[in-house]
């Protein structure tokens, strides 16, 4: 069963790619995104807090849903953005952050993009792309829980903020977008 919105539709793609403060920097600004919204996915509990997923406790990743136009950007480019935002070779871990919750992940929505992340991801594996190889791990979507409002567009929001200056920024100016 396809879960992908129709065309008439915006479209959602969900990534985990360690913290999610620097994820949705990255999608916010992209033409065709309408929304990157901070939140959790992929664990065992009903509507996780921060601490509890940060302890460890409920298996969730720190992930950003985005919802999108397919007809202004393809879910191939948000995957290009994806790759570019983080290390996806390292196990739970992104930087000084380590846990399962910082795991680098795609959850699809739908069978096209499975095969398309699926595809993405060997083709950069083969090429030896990131020198290591890739962990992500590619699973379908869950019950998405959005994050506590005060992580909602925090970057924008905390841009003087040390995390913002020393991590957030740095990966935005290499890939283009600060």
């Amino acid at each position: 069963m396809n879960t992908e919105p129709s065309s008439s539709n915006p479209h959602l793609a969900t990534f985990g790619a360690g913290c999610f403060w620097c994820v949705e920097a990255a999608f916010l600004n992209q033409k065709g995104v309408h929304s990157a919204i901070s939140g959790y996915m992929g664990g065992h509990i009903d509507d996780p807090t921060y601490e509890q997923v940060c302890g460890g406790q409920t298996n969730h990743a720190e992930v950003v849903q985005v919802t999108f136009n397919p007809e202004e950007i393809s879910f191939k480019i948000l995957l290009d953005l994806f790759w570019g935002v983080h290390n996806p070779t390292t196990l739970n871990q992104q930087g000084a952050d380590r846990g399962t919750q910082y795991r680098s992940a795609i959850f699809y929505h739908s069978e096209e993009q499975k095969s398309i992340a699926e595809e993405s991801k060997i083709q950069l594996d083969t090429a030896g792309h990131f020198g290591q190889p890739i962990v992500t791990e590619i699973t379908p979507a869950s019950t998405f829980y959005p994050a506590e409002d005060y992580h909602q567009d925090y970057y924008s929001r905390n841009k003087n903020a040390p995390y913002c200056q020393i991590v957030i920024q740095p990966k935005l100016k290499k890939l283009g977008i600060e």
